[in-house]
C-alpha cells in the first residue's frame, strides 16, 4: 500500500507552475490534491507526440470538459509548444486553474514562458523536510540516503538512488539533448560531487575530468536548470574585511550527492559525513523558506584568510548566521567564525549546528543539535522561535 505523506506545500487558488526535481513528488502530490483534475502526462511517448503534433489539442479538451475547473499538466518541458495554447486558455477562461509541473527550465527558457508572467505564480517542490515526515523521520538514515520520497519510503534505498542517476540524471540530460557526450557528462558528475558544500573552483573541476573549462561551465548550468543543483554567493554586504568571490555549490539531496560521491581507500568518510550533513542542512532550509513565500536570500560568508560560516540568512526577518558542524563535541575554535561574523554585524543571530544531543549555551552562541533543529523547520514557525523558544 502507498503511503501518502501530507506536504507543508501549500497551494495556491489560482494558476502556478510547480518546478521540482523528478522523484520530488509533485505528481503523487497533484493527484491527491486534486481528484477531479483533468491529468496530461507528458511523460506518456503518444501523449507527448500527440501535442507536439497539435498543441492546439488542449484548447479542444478545456472546452469539451466544460464542468472541470482544475487541468494539470505534467511535465511542459516536454512540450514546451503547449504554453502558447495555455496562455490562451488562461486569458479566456479566468474561472480555470492550470497547474503547470516541470523538472526542467532550461527549454522554457526559450519558450513562451515570459507570457505567462503575472498570470501564472511559480512554486517549488522539495525532497521531504524531516518534520513533514513525522512518526517516519529518521536523521540518520536522511543523513545517509537523503530525502526524496521515492528513495525515503523504500526498503532498498541506495538502489533506488543509484537507479535514479542512472535512468534520469544521465538519460533525461541525453534525451534532452543537453550534451552529446554523455561520458565527459558522466565523469563531470563525478568529479563536481567534490565540490558540494564546498567553495566552487570550476577550473580544478575542468582538470579533474580532463574537459574544458567552458564545458564544465555549461555542465553546471544544465545542473541548475533541471534543478539538480544550486550555487551560494558570498555575502558582501558592508563587508568589513576580504571575502572570497567563488560561490558555494550544492546537490539537491544528500542522498544523491552520496551516491555521486566515489568512495575508496584514500577518502576520509568523516569529510564525506561532514559534506552531508551540511548540505542536508542547506536543503532543509532551502525548502523551508520556499515553503515561507522566501522571506530570506542565502548566503555564506568567508573570508581570504579561510574563516567561514556556513549559511548567512538575510531578509525582512533579520540577519542569521548558521554553523554546522560534523562533530557530538564543541570545540572553543568552532564558535571563532560565528563570533568573526559577530563582530562585524553585531544585530546578527548566531548558531551552531553539531551532533550532540543536547541544546547548549556557549559564548552566547546557542548550539543545538542538528536532528532537533531540522525536526523544527515548519512553515509559519520563525528561525528566531527555534532558536530562543
Amino acid at each position: 500500500m502507498e503511503i501518502i505523506i501530507p506536504r507543508f506545500f501549500n497551494p495556491p487558488s489560482r494558476s502556478y507552475f510547480l518546478f521540482g526535481p523528478r522523484g520530488t513528488g509533485k505528481s503523487t502530490y497533484l493527484t491527491t490534491t486534486y481528484p477531479e483534475a483533468v491529468y496530461i502526462d507528458l511523460l506518456k511517448p503518444d501523449l507527448q507526440r500527440r501535442y507536439q503534433y497539435r498543441p492546439e489539442e488542449i484548447i479542444e479538451l478545456v472546452h469539451a470538459n466544460s464542468t472541470v475547473r482544475t487541468f494539470i499538466i505534467d511535465e511542459i518541458q516536454r512540450v514546451p509548444e503547449l504554453l502558447s495554447a495555455v496562455h490562451s486558455l488562461i486569458e479566456e477562461k479566468k474561472d480555470l486553474q492550470f497547474i503547470i509541473t516541470g523538472s526542467s527550465a532550461r527549454k522554457l527558457k526559450k519558450s513562451d514562458t515570459n507570457l505567462l508572467a503575472g498570470r501564472v505564480l511559480l512554486r517549488n517542490m522539495h525532497p521531504f523536510l524531516l518534520s513533514e515526515m513525522g512518526s517516519l523521520a529518521d536523521f540518520r538514515r536522511a543523513l545517509s540516503f537523503g530525502l526524496l520520497p521515492l528513495v525515503a519510503l523504500t526498503d532498498n534505498p541506495m538502489d533506488i538512488l543509484n537507479t535514479y542517476i542512472s535512468l534520469y540524471i544521465r538519460e533525461e540530460v541525453q534525451y534532452e539533448g543537453f550534451t552529446r557526450n554523455i561520458g565527459n557528462f558522466s565523469r563531470f558528475l563525478e568529479a563536481i560531487s567534490f565540490s558540494h558544500a564546498s567553495v566552487l573552483n570550476v577550473s580544478n573541476v575542468a582538470r579533474e575530468c580532463e574537459i574544458e573549462r567552458k564545458v564544465v561551465e555549461n555542465y553546471i548550468s544544465i545542473l541548475e536548470d533541471i534543478l539538480l543543483s544550486s550555487r551560494l554567493k558570498v555575502f558582501t554586504r558592508r563587508a568589513q574585511r576580504a571575502l572570497v568571490a567563488h560561490p558555494k555549490f550544492y546537490l539537491f539531496d544528500t542522498g544523491v550527492f552520496r551516491a555521486l560521491r566515489p568512495k575508496g581507500p584514500l577518502d576520509s568518510p568523516h569529510e564525506i559525513d561532514g559534506a552531508a550533513l551540511e548540505g542536508l542542512v542547506f536543503q532543509h532550509l532551502k525548502a523551508w523558506n520556499e515553503y515561507m513565500n522566501n522571506p530570506f536570500e542565502f548566503y555564506f560568508w568567508r573570508s581570504r584568510g579561510g574563516i567561514e560560516v556556513d549559511f548567512i540568512l538575510y531578509g525582512e526577518p533579520g540577519i542569521y548566521g548558521i554553523e554546522v558542524k560534523n562533530s557530538s563535541r564543541i570545540r572553543p575554535r568552532d564558535l571563532r567564525a560565528l563570533n568573526e561574523f559577530k563582530k562585524d554585524y553585531p544585530v546578527s543571530e548566531i548558531m551552531l549546528l553539531y551532533r550532540g544531543t543536547e541544546k547548549l549555551l556557549k559564548d552566547n552562541i546557542v548550539c543545538m543539535p542538528c536532528d532537533t533543529f531540522l525536526r523544527s523547520l515548519k512553515p509559519g514557525i520563525a528561525l528566531k522561535e527555534i532558536i530562543h523558544p
